[in-house]
């Protein structure tokens, strides 16, 4: 895939949060991906992420990722996010993410973010 059709599965991954979809998002990855919170245990499998992500979605209603600044490198794509997470105690929370695509599916997912922002706004 091309380094713009790769940003452009990125972006699309990023809008799909907005439809809340579970299953949608988990969609996007391979069946043996990878997805790394740096501040938490790493996760392998799609069935494993998409539980992952349904565990620390339950307290909210919906979600908003705005992509500030989005580029590829090969096969990689960087995104400069603001993540909202939507609902009675509402986040956003300041993240930098690495895509790793093969094929048209992300293939590891790494997001850097501050955990304490993130308690912070839970609390």
């Amino acid at each position: 895939m091309s380094e713009q059709e790769n940003i452009a599965t990125v972006q699309r991954f990023c809008d799909a949060w907005s439809d809340f979809d579970l299953k949608t998002i988990a969609d996007f990855f391979t069946d043996d991906a990878v997805y790394h919170n740096i501040p938490i245990q790493a996760v392998q499998g799609k069935d494993a992420i998409q539980s992952m992500i349904q565990g620390f979605m339950t307290p909210f209603t919906g979600a908003e990722w705005i992509v500030e600044k989005i580029a590829a490198s090969g096969d990689s794509v960087l995104t400069e996010r603001v993540d909202k997470f939507l609902g009675e105690k509402p986040v956003a929370l300041r993240v930098m993410g690495v895509f790793e695509l093969r094929e048209g599916k992300i293939a590891a997912w790494r997001d850097y973010f501050d955990l304490a922002e993130w308690t912070r706004q839970m609390a």
